[in-house]
């Protein structure tokens, strides 16, 4: 049977929700998702910047709500997964972008390796992957049911080519690499092609997180920013928008045969050897 591939990449009335919505990334991801038709479910920890976008999106001739919420806590998240249901009455999507890096998992060069901060590790672990499972178990859950639905993790370079000092960072996303592609399978298996999970995998991107490991106060690179720089065949560190058109790829139909992928999104860095 012929597939009809005119508006393939729409979102056109897909109420889609992205978790770390207040963030750096997140802003790019509501917005691009907003201009593909979307329904947005904005969920975050900044109540403020939450709302806000909301706000843009719904005066620009969207629609958006914004939920706060900590993408650890089950509960708050059963609560927004019913908010949504009385609001839109359905799910189509879910963009796992909560995540990122903490003070407490990183290992400076002049630490001692065999001392270092286990429970901050397993902090920064533990926000990466179960962030990303949680809310896939809780809204998920809906989209199986119904029959349909895509799930877009977002993974790291990290895992790909060892990055000093991120430890904790890079074990969380390591784990989120394998949960995609073993819940992809799972989901074909149990489900058959009606629900796909797939990942980006950004480069290096300034975020909140690793602004200061990256840049100086007066926005000049520090020595490991200007590593990133050397290290990345396109000379430069990406844009969050550069990430909208993989991601709205992943969340519509044009990518109903996809599953279990990583798309790379790096500006070269992973299969650059550096000479």
């Amino acid at each position: 049977m012929d597939i009809d591939t005119t508006d393939s990449f729409s979102l056109k009335n897909k109420v889609i929700v992205v978790t770390g919505g207040t963030g750096i990334l997140g802003g790019a991801f509501v917005k691009g998702i907003s201009e593909a038709g979307g329904k947005l479910v904005i969920i975050g920890r900044n109540t403020e910047i939450g709302n806000q976008r909301a706000q843009e999106i719904n005066a620009n001739g969207g629609e958006a709500i914004f939920i706060a919420c900590d993408v650890l806590d089950e509960e708050a998240l059963i609560s927004a997964r019913d908010k949504i249901l009385e609001k839109f009455g359905t799910i189509d999507g879910l963009v796992n972008g909560a995540g990122g890096n903490m003070p407490e998992g990183v290992l400076q060069n002049s630490d001692d390796v065999f001392s270092m901060n286990i429970e901050g590790m397993k902090k920064a672990m533990v926000l990466n992957i179960w962030g990303t499972i949680i809310p896939t178990q809780i809204f998920g859950a809906v989209m199986a049911k119904k029959g349909s639905g895509s799930i877009v993790n977002i993974s790291s370079v990290s895992p790909k080519k060892v990055i000093t000092k991120v430890l904790g960072y890079s074990m969380g996303k390591a784990a989120v690499d394998a949960y995609n592609q073993w819940f992809a399978v799972e989901m074909a298996n149990r489900f058959g092609d009606s629900i796909r999970m797939n990942a980006i995998m950004p480069g290096f991107f300034l975020t909140e997180q690793n602004r200061t490991l990256l840049t100086n106060p007066d926005g000049t690179y520090t020595e490991r920013g200007a590593l990133v720089i050397k290290n990345t065949p396109f000379k430069r560190m990406g844009k969050p928008e550069e990430l909208i058109g993989a991601l709205i790829y992943l969340l519509s139909d044009a990518s109903r045969f996809v599953t279990g992928t990583q798309l790379s999104v790096d500006g070269g860095f992973t299969v650059f050897s550096g000479v």
